[in-house]
């Protein structure tokens, strides 16, 4: 703790001044280099010629697989997913740390964030309203990667004796494929994914987290002139402080925290987003007309209907991490004796970010009349507080605290995240797990301070890059959760499983 108090401390005396030249520094330094990594990463290949990121085909052709694999498990077991996810089925003295609740919160917390509110805005204003409804397919399919993985996240897991649980693709690439003679292989996969998190935990799921949340805030408290706006250390500080009271207690702490904070911001933003569609309802017909329209359209041949689609489905494979691995880790810490019960509990999440989150926002956007008429770049969350404050001039108010609740809800889990990938290199124990955290909060005072915009791309690109060790993995465990699934399903008809209450 005292560590972490030094340093803290240490930011009250930086200047801006020395900020904005350290900034500029380490973009010029490194800049060349990770962008020769992330250009990759987001690389595109020509499909009916529209250029499509390899990484979303990837994931995509990932989620359609598994869900013809699992015969449509996103939709014949969603009834039972529920029931899990209201308690009916927990046991107290099941092994693991949280429970399907919690669980489900941690992983939604780091799902459910600031792409749901710029990313979309992005999306509908390069695709049109028609990227909705190719969001909503994506979703959909989705569903069946997270079950898969997060089924393998608690199969595979360590139990340490002290109670903690590590879990996740670190854990699956190297037991999972041990067990069928492949050790290397998956040691090789497991590190490849272990830096990858790490990387994408201090960047997309910290420093750009801080960075956008921060520009809402300044957005409604003077702007340019404000002085969050000139000394953004000192609200990353806050945050920081925040953060390190909630991490420090590990996953137990941060299940709790996030099984109260995701509900509420949850019911804020949708509550939100329902009066502002309620206020405009003459238009909803419209907008769901020309969601319909737009994502089938035969205005721009096929090319353009590709096009649509590919925005959709990059959005939402963007926005609910279905197959990037990451959320199983949450996931794997849950108390249950079943495996497969938390793969069904984690369908919910791209359902919930997606299918629910994501829409609300396309809807609010398209029944305000946001939705520009021809393809604009660079649209983000003014487009989305512009559309909010079209029905009630202080919504914008209701929506900067929801994006501050969405970017510290996701930095919390990817903390966890980072840390798990962080053990499973590094090793077990409270130097470790300090080491991780100071240099985790150092992040979000910089990431609120800094641009440090070639970081940050690399660090997006990271996050996608865990899907490759991840799905290659999926693939091969694939038949392993299919049969915790037919034995769990058989004990349930037959009643040997049975409702706790």
């Amino acid at each position: 703790m005292k560590l972490k108090t030094l340093f803290l401390m240490s930011m009250l005396s930086v200047t801006p001044a020395a900020l904005a030249s350290l900034d500029e520094k380490i973009n010029n330094a490194v800049a060349p280099v990770l962008g020769k990594f992330t250009g990759l990463i987001f690389s595109t290949v020509p499909f009916f010629g529209v250029a499509v990121p390899w990484v979303v085909v990837w994931l995509v052709v990932a989620a359609t697989f598994f869900t013809l694999y699992f015969k449509f498990i996103n939709l014949r077991t969603f009834g039972h997913g529920y029931a899990l996810i209201r308690g009916k089925y927990d046991y107290a003295n099941a092994p693991g740390e949280v429970s399907h609740f919690q669980a489900l919160s941690t992983a939604l917390s780091g799902t459910v964030g600031l792409g749901n509110i710029a990313g979309v805005a992005a999306a509908v204003s390069i695709g049109g309203a028609g990227a909705t409804f190719w969001m909503i397919v994506c979703g959909f399919l989705g569903m069946s990667s997270k079950f898969v993985e997060c089924t393998l996240g608690v199969k595979y897991r360590d139990i340490l004796p002290n109670g903690h649980v590590h879990g996740g693709p670190m854990r699956y690439l190297t037991k999972g494929f041990a067990e069928r003679g492949m050790a290397g292989f998956g040691k090789v996969l497991a590190i490849i994914f272990a830096i990858m998190c790490i990387g994408g935990s201090l960047g997309g799921g910290n420093m750009f987290q801080v960075n956008q949340a921060l520009e809402q805030v300044v957005s409604i408290t003077g702007g340019e002139g404000s002085f969050l706006h000139q000394n953004g250390w000192v609200f990353g500080l806050v945050v920081a402080v925040l953060i390190g009271i909630t991490i420090i207690g590990g996953i137990k702490s941060i299940g709790r925290v996030t099984s109260k904070l995701v509900p509420f911001m949850g019911v804020i933003y949708v509550t939100t987003g329902l009066v502002v569609i309620l206020m405009n309802m003459t238009h909803v017909p419209a907008a769901f007309g020309a969601i319909i329209e737009g994502a089938f359209s035969s205005q721009s041949a096929f090319g353009g209907l590709v096009g649509v689609l590919i925005v959709g489905f990059q959005r939402a494979a963007f926005s609910n991490e279905a197959g990037i691995g990451s959320a199983s880790i949450a996931h794997s810490a849950v108390k249950t004796d079943h495996p497969v019960t938390e793969g069904l509990v984690a369908l919910y999440e791209p359902f919930i970010d997606t299918v629910v989150v994501c829409t609300i926002t396309a809807l609010v956007i398209g029944v305000a009349g946001f939705i520009p008429e021809e393809p604009v770049a660079g649209a983000g969350i003014a487009l989305t507080s512009a559309a909010f404050a079209s029905s009630i001039s202080w919504f914008p108010y209701v929506l900067t605290i929801a994006a501050v609740l969405f970017a510290f809800s996701t930095m919390i889990a990817w903390s966890y995240y980072g840390l798990r990938a962080f053990n499973f290199l590094f090793g077990h124990g409270k130097a470790q797990d300090m080491t991780y955290h100071v240099v985790f909060l150092a992040f979000v005072i910089l990431g609120s301070s800094m641009s440090l915009s070639a970081v940050i791309g690399f660090s997006d690109a990271m996050i996608f890059a865990m899907s490759v060790p991840n799905l290659i993995g999926l693939y091969f465990l694939a038949p392993v959760v299919k049969r915790e699934l037919s034995s769990y399903m058989a004990k349930i008809k037959s009643g040997e499983i049975k409702p706790s209450a």
